[in-house]
């Protein structure tokens, strides 16, 4: 049975595994470069999954859910780099959401 990690927890486990495994974090601006890079092979996916474009040879084996834990991961290295706390961010964009947002979903006409 998985444990599940808290995002708290990830930061922290992060962070070890970059501080033995990973030597040292590549700077901001590397894992910035690598973030973007990590989203295009997402879009790919998806551009050939639900859009329409098709899976070229190379591409059938790849494997959405690692992508997305690829983009999470380089995600939390930043974080992790430039002292975010991803818990009280994401906390605080939900306080934010919710009070910009409260009917403006519910009203959009296009989401009906």
């Amino acid at each position: 049975m998985k444990k599940e990690v808290t995002i708290s927890e990830a930061q922290e486990l992060v962070d070890n595994w970059i501080k033995t495994v990973g030597v040292r974090y590549f700077t901001e601006l590397t894992n910035t470069a690598i973030l973007m890079e990590e989203v295009g092979e997402l879009a790919r996916i998806m551009a050939r999954k639900y859009g329409e474009q098709s899976f070229k040879e190379s591409d059938k084996e790849v494997n959405m859910a690692d992508e997305m834990a690829d983009i999470l991961w380089v995600l939390i290295c930043l974080a992790n780099q430039t002292g975010v706390d991803l818990t009280d961010a994401l906390q605080k964009n939900f306080e934010k959401k919710n009070i910009r947002d409260m009917d403006r979903h519910k009203n959009n006409n296009k989401l009906q």
